[in-house]
């Protein structure tokens, strides 16, 4: 072998390392505010989570995929709106409305901080491979003040082999890790 193709080799090795780890990484995106200052031993409140897709019930798993992840991460008191209070119907009541009474419950409870959100897209993509996709918003009120203190924004999709919980956990998780970042 001529050594003069040595640098030639690392150079394409390198290229086909870096489009490797391109394709086995799952499509994402995230948009998000910067991380509020927010203290720690705050207690927070879970409210209901819109749910904006054909899919039922996919609000109620996001927010609880999102209240495992926050007592994880913020090692605080987390209380979350009562789920009887929460459950889909056919003919639902005004999202903004939930929301304000949620709100009034996350007053009552004592809590500093409310985590909301909405999901947009919870299913499996139509086609031979089936990838899972999932698109969510999260919001950190101000449970007092009623100010929204930080938003994001992501989606994601995985492989035909991932379950569609593991992908919106990952997605919820990195949102929630951004956000969560400005603790003290």
């Amino acid at each position: 072998m001529n050594i003069a193709h040595i640098p030639r080799l690392r150079s394409l090795l390198t290229l086909c390392l870096g489009c490797c780890a391109v394709l086995l990484s799952a499509c994402s995106t995230l948009e998000h505010g910067a991380a509020p200052q927010l203290e720690r031993q705050a207690t927070w409140a879970v409210l209901p989570f819109a749910n904006h897709t054909e899919t039922p019930l996919a609000g109620q798993r996001a927010e609880s995929i999102a209240e495992a992840l926050l007592r994880a991460r913020s090692q605080a008191q987390v209380r979350r709106y009562p789920a009887a209070s929460t459950q889909e119907a056919l003919f639902e009541a005004s999202e903004q409305k939930l929301q304000d009474d949620a709100l009034i419950w996350a007053r009552q409870q004592g809590a500093r901080y409310a985590l909301t959100g909405a999901v947009d897209e919870w299913r499996y993509k139509v086609g031979v491979d089936g990838e899972p996709a999932a698109g969510v918003t999260l919001q950190i009120i101000d449970v007092q003040s009623g100010e929204t203190l930080w938003s994001g924004a992501g989606g994601k999709s995985g492989w035909s082999r991932e379950a569609l919980s593991a992908v919106a956990r990952q997605l919820i998780r990195d949102l929630l890790n951004d956000a969560l970042s400005g603790l003290r």
